[in-house]
């Protein structure tokens, strides 16, 4: 009887292994398809979320240097714009006028008055600079004289010293810009990058500049593109010589006659 009686509980524990092992398996299946194993896929995603949150961090201290050598460049302006602000001090400058700002190209037109005569006209060229020089500057020099209209001759040497059209386009945008925080209404004009025998390699650069401010001028409201580039050129293309001095980049007379030929109509626009 104890032999018959032992196979039951035999077979017993071998149901209970067996049950067991079922058992096993099926917490290894749960453990599998349980929810938390997405706490693996988890972790990961916050690594993710910390990556991209640092990234965001440093960002402004990128843009804190790259602003940085901007306004070191642009200083070296600073003894010129002191001296418009000195002579400011010694003449009371009414609303209204009309500024001429730019590189030596403006800065040389010595009958500016009297290539317009009846507009009071203001010239803040200063030799060398470039588009965002006179941004850099717009609070000092532009702005500051609350003009009904402005106009920009720049690009020519920013184009010498490496910029892209693209980047000449993008820098006028941001003169336009900084110009109209203060005075969102005033009119504003692009004179072309003009052709000089001097620095007739770059005219495809100058003609692609051009050709990208005058479209997003286009696109603007109270802000103009003012062609000077191609009443430059002779029948073949080429800059005109005889509408520049000895050095070849810098205008005579006749060449400023052309200028004040294309300016003088927009002003009467206005």
């Amino acid at each position: 009887m104890r032999g018959a009686g032992a196979l039951p509980a035999s077979r017993h524990t071998e149901d209970e292994d067996s049950d067991a092992g079922a058992r096993s398996k099926r917490a290894r299946r749960d453990r599998i398809a349980h929810p938390y194993w997405n706490v693996a896929v988890i972790r990961v995603l916050l690594s993710l979320c910390l990556v991209l949150l640092a990234g965001c961090s440093t960002a402004p201290v990128a843009h804190s240097q790259s602003v940085a050598p901007q306004a070191a460049d642009s200083a070296q302006f600073e003894p010129e714009i002191a001296a418009f602000e000195q002579a400011d001090s010694l003449v009371r400058r009414r609303a209204g006028s009309v500024v001429f700002v730019g590189s030596s190209s403006i800065r040389m037109w010595d009958s500016l008055g009297d290539d317009f005569t009846g507009v009071p006209v203001i010239n803040r060229g200063f030799g060398g600079s470039r588009v965002r020089d006179a941004t850099y500057f717009a609070g000092r020099i532009v702005t500051a004289y609350q003009p009904r209209a402005v106009v920009l001759y720049a690009g020519d040497n920013d184009l010498a010293e490496g910029r892209t059209p693209k980047q000449v386009r993008d820098d006028f945008a941001a003169f336009v810009a900084k110009v109209r925080e203060s005075q969102p209404q005033v009119r504003i004009a692009f004179v072309s990058i003009k052709p000089s025998p001097a620095r007739e390699a770059l005219m495809p650069q100058a003609r692609e500049a051009n050709a990208l401010v005058r479209e997003w001028a286009g696109r603007q409201q109270g802000v103009d593109y003012l062609d000077v580039f191609l009443p430059m050129l002779d029948g073949q293309g080429r800059p005109r010589a005889e509408l520049f001095v000895d050095d070849r980049l810098h205008m005579n007379s006749s060449g400023y006659m052309i200028w004040a030929g294309v300016v003088r109509p927009w002003l009467a626009g206005l």
